[in-house]
């Protein structure tokens, strides 16, 4: 029986998604982006600085990484407590011997914990992020509107009022958003957000409270999926990671500048069995000429007049 015609008769049937977001984008036929001083390849290093509560929150999901076992589950608890007491550090000190700018995106609950290492990360140049207020702050459709602002609004106070500074980007836990998501960030006045994932270059969200930039965060490019879900050794994930950054260069030379987003987690690349090769891989990345280690925001500043 064939179909009524009017069934493809559909308003939004167009390239891309159903929304009226950010309209759909080949790669190849954007303006070219110029990073400063010349360089190719925008290496974006992002931390994901977290602290679970020893009693997670189900709903509306509980967040990847978080207790597993029966209450109380003292084993998963210190194994995230040792990225804050011993991985963060050694992540930056790792920074430090290549004199690379990252984003930290830090649970609100770190600034009112342990502000400390909020001053810490500050001190050493790098960038904090909002990363909601703790590992039971997720976000999902169907939750209430109102609570979503709350919750954005209580990560950017926490952290501004330890950092001095609010924060400008936006990570989302498990990158998960509702439907009102990006409209209430634009109205808490961040500039970005790293949850959509659906590109290697920055681009413009439009939104009826204002526009924001959505900076994509690589999700195939973490640690936590490399290492951990899909139990790659650290060597194997040195080498992806710098065969994205090869392939990245050699695309600039002819679309312009490219980014290479790296999301790392202390307790999984801070172990002392791992961070070696993390060095390696930071001083490798540092030997290539064309290497800019960026901050979210500067890569979003060097971009907007661009997209």
């Amino acid at each position: 029986m064939p179909l009524d015609p009017a069934y493809l008769a559909y308003a939004k049937r167009r390239h891309g998604m159903d929304h009226d977001l950010y309209p759909w984008s080949d790669m190849r036929a954007r303006a070219p982006l110029a990073w400063p001083e010349g360089k190719t390849v925008a290496v974006w290093i992002t931390v994901d600085l977290e602290w679970f509560p020893i009693t997670p929150a189900d709903q509306p999901f509980r967040a990847p990484g978080h207790m597993q076992t029966s209450y109380p589950d003292f084993r998963h608890y210190t194994a995230r407590e040792y990225g804050t007491r011993v991985g963060l550090y050694r992540l930056l000190d790792a920074f430090a011997k290549v004199d690379a700018r990252v984003s930290v995106a830090a649970n609100g609950a770190i600034a009112e914990r342990y502000p400390s290492i909020i001053r810490d990360v500050v001190a050493a140049g790098h960038e904090i992020i909002a990363h909601s207020t703790d590992m039971n702050g997720t976000i999902a459709g169907g939750m209430p509107e109102a609570d979503e602002r709350a919750l954005i609004a209580g990560a950017l106070d926490a952290l501004e009022e330890v950092a001095g500074t609010r924060p400008r980007g936006w990570l989302s836990i498990a990158r998960s958003q509702s439907f009102a998501t990006p409209r209430l960030l634009a109205e808490a006045g961040l500039d970005y957000m790293c949850d959509w994932v659906n590109d290697e270059l920055p681009y413009r969200f439009h939104t009826t409270a204002g526009d924001l930039v959505n900076l994509p965060l690589s999700h195939e490019l973490s640690d936590r999926q490399i290492l951990v879900a899909q139990q790659h050794g650290v060597d194997s994930y040195v080498e992806q990671m710098l065969d994205a950054h090869d392939l990245l260069a050699r695309e600039a030379e002819t679309w312009g500048g490219r980014m290479l987003a790296l999301n790392v987690t202390p307790y999984i690349l801070g172990l002392p069995y791992r961070i070696g090769a993390f060095e390696r891989l930071l001083a490798e990345l540092a030997a290539r000429p064309g290497t800019w280690f960026a901050r979210g925001d500067a890569i979003v500043d060097a971009a907007k007049g661009a997209i």
